[in-house]
């Protein structure tokens, strides 16, 4: 049999062979040197002379920060409408440039969420009807330059960088990759690869859970703002639907283009013109983005998450926009509340309580729409509850009693200080100014704020923190494995409820079944069995050992693998992989499954271990002897195919030809794309015919192929054996 892990290894186990010996090598290097190394002799005696007191740090005294300078670009617009600044800076022989497009993914459809994520990044990588996203890159690398596309939020993007003698080469470039992108399908499917990957793995990070449910649950989510990516959405978007939205959205006058470095303004504007300025792409204005109105939903919301000896919290409900009149007084307050070494929550919680190692919150205001105020921690399991009521205790405090004068010092200083970093380069304020035109805010809208700053006193802060800061509108999602709590949720007197953030799996088309369907399907899987030795000996299988090498493609290009793999059927199986010296054995049953690296051995958690039960279900000769025993009803979905359900109920399609009853291929969809592996070199193996070669593909890519130099079945294998760990 081919390794049972073949995809798990292609997505990032397998780089344990580059990284592992690697860092074994080196350590090896290093024990050898310190045995090398001569004896140290005795050390010169130190002398220590008495300096006298040092100062206090309250003793140090800094002159204050210079008066901020904001450049004046040049702004003006072409005559089809695209608005351009430019900005002239001469300190380094280098170029850059930024387009905002008014686009967005809060304008995906409903059925194709992450439409707009892959026409941002397949702008780019697909090319222009001159040059593939591959030949772009190389035409970039020779000059040192880039290209960029994406589209977030609220917002689309384009960006070129380069030196200054290039200007001219890049700027054409990215006017073809702005106005004439292929979206070429190769890169269409690999960017959708890429997303149902992150969609597979989006539950592995404990706190990543908890800051995406806060998200969801505070905008609502079945809104534009809360809607999360799944297979489906991905899965339902064509190239169709990716030129359309290019189109709909990617016009001149609905775009704002700065420019920035050692250029001169008049050559530049020239070049713009013959360039930008006969582009007359036009279409509807864009509408305004989604309101945000989605009601609150106080309590706590538990994600049981076992593998984890932590809890991760996030808490929080809407906010404001950062043009509201008491933002400025809200930043102080937050900072107070939970912004630094020396706010509230970090003495409390981590310094006095020893609770937690990080801890936060912040009132993170949005410019078009209400932002979150929001406050995050992760805390040992069993202080979960002890660390939520002291958190909570901090909120009531500070909406009870003003701060004192020198939290107000230290908090509006933080806020102030904080500010140098957005004028900290004249291409950082000039990103600034664009980024405030496109929301619609004044360009001195900084400066304004920095002055309110100032003005804030500790009555606006307590007025702010009792009206804005509202503990009983409060969301809090805690994703940790309660079994270890000290005390229950449930002693903070707040409803808790449990919160499932399992992903759903791709939809799979069923094929029809009625007599016709059946009777075919039948014959054809009759066919199959026939073929393979009889369905009597399938069924009769109990065992089957394989060596195999295999050839896998990974990020570092191709590794060659020599496997052996035992298995009892129906579900026990081990695996042993190796490269060179470094060797990885994986065991999977159906009450347990490891892994063993030159890490060491460790538990696979358990959507890993679900995933591998089911690629040992759909081995072929396992999926086959089910078949045989149970006598599985097979539908005949059309040309030669037959769907049918493995052990572990996931639905299989074979294709066997009709002539010979061979089965050609076998394809299943995994959380992350569809699988398919193609059989060819049909051997008898004890009584039974079984392929001696399979290709894997992976959303039609190849993946793996194999190539068995031995196959045994049924020679009494011991679960007890193959069960021992290393």
């Amino acid at each position: 049999m081919k390794p049972l892990c073949h995809h798990l290894l292609l997505r990032g186990l397998v780089l344990l062979f580059a990284t592992g010996l690697g860092a074994a090598t080196v350590g090896f290097a290093q024990s050898a040197a310190t045995q090398r190394a001569p004896q140290s002799r005795t050390p010169d005696p130190v002398v220590v002379r008495d300096t006298g007191p040092l100062p206090s740090w309250k003793d140090l005294h800094f002159p204050p920060l210079g008066e901020v300078k904001i450049p004046h670009p040049e702004i003006y617009s072409l005559g089809n409408g695209m608005k351009v600044y430019l900005l002239e800076n001469h300190e380094l022989p280098l170029v850059s440039g930024r387009l905002l497009v008014r686009t967005g993914n809060l304008f995906d459809p409903k059925a194709k969420l992450g439409l707009a994520e892959i026409t941002g990044i397949t702008m780019r990588s697909g090319g222009t009807s001159k040059l593939t996203g591959d030949q772009l890159d190389e035409r970039l690398e020779d000059m040192a330059a880039s290209v960029e596309t994406g589209i977030g939020e609220s917002s689309g993007s384009a960006s070129f960088s380069c030196l200054k003698e290039n200007t001219g080469a890049v700027l054409r470039l990215f006017y073809d990759v702005v106005t004439d992108p292929a979206f070429r399908e190769d890169k269409i499917e690999l960017a959708k690869t890429q997303i149902k990957s992150s969609i597979s793995r989006r539950n592995d990070d404990a706190n990543g859970i908890a800051d995406r449910e806060l998200y969801r649950f505070l905008y609502g989510p079945h809104t534009p703002y809360g809607d999360e990516v799944e297979y489906d959405t991905v899965n339902a978007i064509n190239r169709d639907d990716i030129t359309g939205f290019y189109k709909r959205y990617f016009f001149p006058s609905n775009m704002i283009l700065a420019v920035y470095g050692d250029f001169d303004s008049a050559s530049v504007k020239q070049q713009l013109q013959s360039l930008f300025g006969s582009w007359n792409a036009d279409e509807p204005k864009t509408p305004p983005f989604p309101k945000v109105d989605a009601p609150a939903q106080p309590g706590i919301f538990l994600v049981s998450k076992t593998d984890v000896t932590q809890t991760f919290i996030q808490m929080g409900h809407l906010g404001g926009e950062l043009r509201d009149k008491d933002f400025p007084a809200l930043s102080v307050a937050a900072d107070v509340f939970g912004g630094g070494f020396s706010s509230r929550l970090f003495r409390e919680v981590r310094t006095r309580l020893g609770y937690a190692y990080a801890v936060g919150a912040d009132w993170a205001a949005d410019y078009d729409h209400p932002g979150l105020f929001r406050i995050n921690v992760s805390t040992k399991s069993q202080t979960t509850t002890e660390t939520i009521q002291a958190i909570l205790k901090q909120l009531s405090e500070l909406r009870t009693s003003e701060i004192t004068d020198e939290e107000l010092k230290v908090a509006k200083d933080s806020v102030l200080n904080s500010l140098v970093f957005a004028f900290a380069r004249p291409s950082n304020t000039l990103n600034r100014l664009v980024t405030y035109d496109y929301f619609g805010y004044p360009a001195d809208f900084l400066t304004r704020y920095e002055n309110a700053i100032k003005g804030v006193t500790k009555a606006d802060v307590l007025r702010v923190a009792k009206e804005y800061f509202q503990p009983s509108k409060l969301t809090i999602i805690a994703v940790g494995n309660p079994a270890k709590f000290g005390e229950p949720l449930t002693a903070l007197n707040l409803p808790v409820k449990p919160l499932d953030v399992s992903i759903p799996p791709p939809h799979e088309t069923t094929a029809q079944a009625n007599t016709q369907s059946v009777a075919q399907g039948k014959e054809l899987l009759d066919k199959a069995f026939a073929f393979m030795g009889g369905a009597q000996k399938l069924a009769a299988l109990q065992d089957i050992t394989e060596t195999a090498n295999a050839m896998m493609e990974a990020p570092q290009g191709e590794l060659s693998l020599q496997i052996t793999s035992n298995g009892i059927l129906p579900g026990t199986f081990r695996e042993e992989q190796q490269r060179g010296p470094a060797k990885i054995t994986i065991y999977v049953s159906p009450s347990e499954a490891w892994i063993n690296t030159p890490q060491g051995v460790k538990d696979l958690p358990g959507p890993a271990a679900q995933q591998i039960r089911e690629q040992v279900a759909r081995q072929l000769p396992v999926l086959m002897s089910h078949l045989a025993k149970s006598n599985a009803q097979a539908i005949a979905s059309g040309d030669g195919a037959i769907q049918v359900k493995s052990e572990a109920g996931q639905l299989v399609t074979l294709k066997i030809d009709p002539a010979s009853g061979a089965i050609v291929s076998l394809s299943a969809t995994e959380e992350d794309g569809k699988v398919a592996e193609n059989f060819s070199d049909w051997r008898d193996a004890g009584g039974i015919k079984a392929p001696f070669k399979t290709e894997v593909l992976h959303d039609g890519k190849t993946s793996e192929t194999s190539s068995a130099s031995d196959i045994k079945i049924n020679s009494n294998l011991k679960a007890e054996d193959l069960s021992k760990r290393p």
